[in-house]
């Protein structure tokens, strides 16, 4: 198979902030999380948007899915959701006397998992082989998924009732988990006059396609990282698996994370390499939601974030001379 050509540093650029810009339509104040949520894109990887009902979670989610000229499904996860309305069913056709199947909702370069935890665990489980190996295995059969293919998964930290949990390995398979925060007072008021007379998210047309993310992802891959920065994402990883306040530190997919999002995030600013900055500026939407706090550290009320913060202050940053 020839090797696709990647998309050049100022393609790559001019692709995401062009995408940026037209998600920015819908949700004012955000631009973050909006580029957070592009460089996951960018990365290859899938998304987990976290917070407080009402913020403007499933626009963001609406807003990118619209932004790009593919396929993609939105299924919304409650309790009576089925693993088959995920992935698929194979029936019987009168019409052709054989079984054929039918293509779940996963089926599409960007599926809208709106309210995640809402679904049963093992309807929830469904998408573990989707979201790590781009392919449906049903009846013994094996389906691959479109290229690209992303996740965006939404959930409400703060209501626990009818809901459950995602299981760790289910959180470990979203490269980024992002929190979108009440907007500023002046992007509020923006908003209320944007909704006033139509939903911004329904005028929005697709600045982009498939390809172009394809070529976003394949242009991330070509960036470098220099041999001491890598020492330093595995120094990183290991400094949370000796932390006194976590009971489980960064797995190696954890690093492998890091580093795939520091290379879309260097991208991102138009550069051909990666810098501890950018290892430090990923570190928490990339890291925080494989971190398990230890009982002590609950008692205190530690956060996460806090304990992530401790290990970036204490782990020594590589010099250029290295």
């Amino acid at each position: 198979m020839a090797r696709r050509k990647a998309v050049t540093s100022a393609g790559f650029v001019n692709v995401f902030e062009t995408v940026a810009e037209n998600v920015g339509r819908a949700l004012a104040g955000k631009d973050e999380a909006i580029r957070l949520a592009l460089v996951c894109f960018a990365a290859g990887g899938h998304l987990l948007i976290e917070d407080v009902p009402g913020v403007g979670k499933t626009t963001l989610a609406k807003a990118l899915a619209a932004s790009f000229d593919c396929e993609w499904n939105r299924i919304q996860f409650t309790p009576d959701l089925l693993p088959s309305d995920v992935t698929g069913v194979t029936v019987f056709s009168r019409t052709g006397n054989r079984f054929e199947f039918r293509h779940g909702g996963v089926f599409a370069n960007i599926v809208l998992a709106d309210e995640i935890n809402r679904a049963s665990p093992k309807t929830q489980s469904a998408l573990l082989e989707a979201m790590e190996e781009r392919q449906v295995t049903v009846d013994s059969t094996t389906y691959p998924l479109p290229d690209p293919f992303m996740v965006i998964a939404t959930q409400n930290p703060v209501e626990h009732e009818g809901t459950y949990p995602l299981p760790d390995s289910q959180l470990d398979r979203f490269l980024l988990r992002i929190r979108m925060g009440y907007p500023g007072r002046r992007a509020e008021i923006d908003m209320l006059e944007d909704h006033a007379t139509a939903d911004p998210v329904v005028e929005l047309e697709a600045v982009a396609d498939a390809n172009d993310v394809i070529q976003l992802i394949d242009g991330a891959r070509e960036v470098h990282v220099a041999k001491a920065l890598r020492a330093y994402i595995v120094d990183l990883a290991e400094a949370t698996r000796r932390h006194p306040s976590l009971a489980l530190g960064a797995s190696p997919r954890a690093a492998l994370a890091v580093q795939r999002t520091a290379r879309a995030w260097a991208a991102a600013q138009g550069r051909d390499f990666t810098a501890p900055d950018d290892v430090k500026a990923i570190a928490g939407p990339v890291l925080e939601h494989r971190l398990l706090l230890s009982p002590e550290a609950e008692l205190d009320g530690l956060t996460a974030q806090e304990v992530l913060d401790d290990v970036l202050n204490k782990v020594a940053v590589p010099s250029a001379r290295a």
